[in-house]
């Protein structure tokens, strides 16, 4: 008789809970899939609400050590953590591309831009420093200090499976506090191998734990009564619902949520450098970027440069990530290639005019991936579905106006205030532009403009909800509390002159 082959299962995306990385008890699993090939690479728990609260309350015990643990200490985790994630960039860019699709350089952007948050984090002596008002009254001074919250969660997107939980946990645990990650189900193996690196660096069991799921793990988190704080980042509709969901649980909540990007490129802009900004911009990483340009606004005879962005465009190099020369990879998921398929048909059947059509690539060796190539609209108008919705994919629209002061009212009159930019070579458009336009994080000739980690990623209107924003100086004050000491000593000499009921200090 014939031995019978084995069948081996997808290994399973473990849990890390005080230190330890576990198996889920999940009833409910779902398939972490490569979107170029299909194949199943892992598969990752849908945790119910007993997991998160296990991991809560393990994060709620290593914090009342770690708030007391010495800032020295906490920084030089830090700076053990970089070490390690550079000295593993590879690893993580090959995990990244696998279950994300991104090309690997890009991956490695992605990683890179998490490290820098993460070397950010290391100056948390400075970054902590409160202030002091010596004499506000006779022999009395006022000061403040900063002290950490308490257990904090995190909810990360798909898109950028490192550069986003990289965002979180390193800020909230150098400032004293302890912290769940709930990473996509999508991909979560690489924020996996992130939290593998925080363990060897030294972070204490419970100071950082791991759980997955969707919805139920996602609510879990919002209500838990002991949780302290939230961060999202994601889609519209599930960032409205965290930050209700949280708010009303008592919870501080930031969350960044969807963008329709909007760069206005001049007359007088250097047209190659726009070029290749524009479609570098709207077309990497497949689109899915919260900070894609998505939308490009020509402004009078730029208009006429629109043949130059589609020759640019088809120039673009679509294949799977680990192919040297790939420009972009596939999207997300066979879902997300329908709905994206969708509202190109959509833009089409509305009238707007396809100046290239990246549906049904052909990518050899990837037949069964989730492509879809660059993709251009022109004669766009604000009603088109293609202009409302966030796309989320490698579709550009283009949008024609005469002047200026058009270019910045149809900005501001969009629902989301990510990002934006203006190409041109005029101070005085620039200036005006950067004055008037209502949108959070801005670029002059920049097309992504999202800040350095020493300020803080904004956004403003439908793609932000929350008044403090990830990494930078507004997540210091997101992550503590300040405490206000008034203090008057007197030696054993001293008389305090009797009793005063006034509210003064004299």
């Amino acid at each position: 008789m014939a031995a019978v082959p084995q069948i081996h299962p997808a290994p399973t995306v473990k849990l890390l809970i005080n230190g330890k990385f576990v198996e889920s008890k999940a009833r409910n699993w779902r398939d972490v899939v490569n979107p170029a090939t299909q194949e199943v690479l892992a598969r990752v728990p849908m945790c119910d609400a007993d997991e998160v609260d296990e991991a809560v309350k393990a994060a709620a015990e290593a914090f009342k050590t770690w708030k007391n643990t010495p800032i020295g200490v906490r920084a030089r985790i830090m700076l053990k953590l970089q070490e390690l994630i550079r000295r593993d960039m590879k690893k993580l860019a090959a995990c990244l591309t696998a279950e994300q699709g991104k090309t690997l350089p890009d991956a490695e952007g992605d990683v890179f831009r998490g490290l820098e948050v993460v070397e950010h984090a290391c100056s948390i002596g400075t970054l902590s420093l409160g202030e002091l008002a010596e004499n506000v009254a006779t022999g009395v001074d006022t000061y403040f200090i900063r002290q950490p919250i308490g257990v904090c969660a995190g909810i990360t997107p798909f898109n950028f499976p490192a550069m986003i939980p990289l965002w979180m946990f390193p800020m909230a645990i150098v400032t004293g506090n302890t912290f769940v990650l709930k990473p996509s189900e999508q991909d979560p193996m690489t924020p996996m191998l992130l939290a593998e690196l925080a363990m060897e660096a030294g972070v204490p069991p419970g100071v950082l734990n791991v759980v997955h799921g969707g919805k139920e793990s996602v609510d879990a988190i919002c209500t838990h009564p002991t949780i302290q704080a939230v961060s999202f980042v994601g889609s519209c509709h599930v960032g409205e619902h965290v930050y209700k969901l949280s708010s009303t649980h008592g919870k501080r909540a930031q969350c960044m949520m969807g963008a329709k990007n909007h760069a206005i490129v001049m007359p007088d802009a250097n047209k190659e450098q726009s070029l290749n900004a524009l479609v570098g911009a709207g077309f990497g990483a497949a689109g899915q970027r919260c900070m894609a340009t998505s939308v490009a606004v020509m402004v009078g005879a730029a208009s006429e440069w629109i043949p130059d962005i589609v020759a640019k465009a088809k120039t673009l190099k679509i294949n799977g990530g680990t192919v040297p020369g790939a420009d972009l990879g596939p999207v997300i998921s066979k879902q997300a290639k329908a709905r994206i398929e969708g509202l190109i048909a959509k833009g089409v059947e509305e009238g707007c005019k396809l100046e290239l059509d990246g549906r049904n690539p052909k990518v050899p060796g990837y037949e069964n991936g989730n492509f879809i190539a660059p993709t251009i609209f022109s004669g766009v108008k604000r009603h088109h579905s293609v202009y409302t919705e966030e796309i989320f994919g490698p579709v550009l629209v283009i949008v024609s106006v005469d002047t200026l002061d058009e270019a910045i009212a149809l900005t501001n009159a969009n629902p989301y205030g990510n990002g934006t930019g203006i190409f041109t070579q005029s101070g005085a458009a620039a200036r005006k532009f950067q004055n008037e336009i209502d949108v959070g994080q801005v670029g002059i000739n920049v097309p992504i403009p999202v800040p350095v980690p020493y300020f803080s990623f904004t956004g403003s209107r439908g793609s932000k909800l929350g008044d403090l924003g990830p990494y930078g100086k507004q997540v210091i004050q997101f992550y503590t509390q300040v405490k206000t000491v008034t203090a008057r000593w007197f030696d054993d000499a001293a008389t305090t002159g009797g009793v005063n009921t006034t509210i003064s200090l004299k």
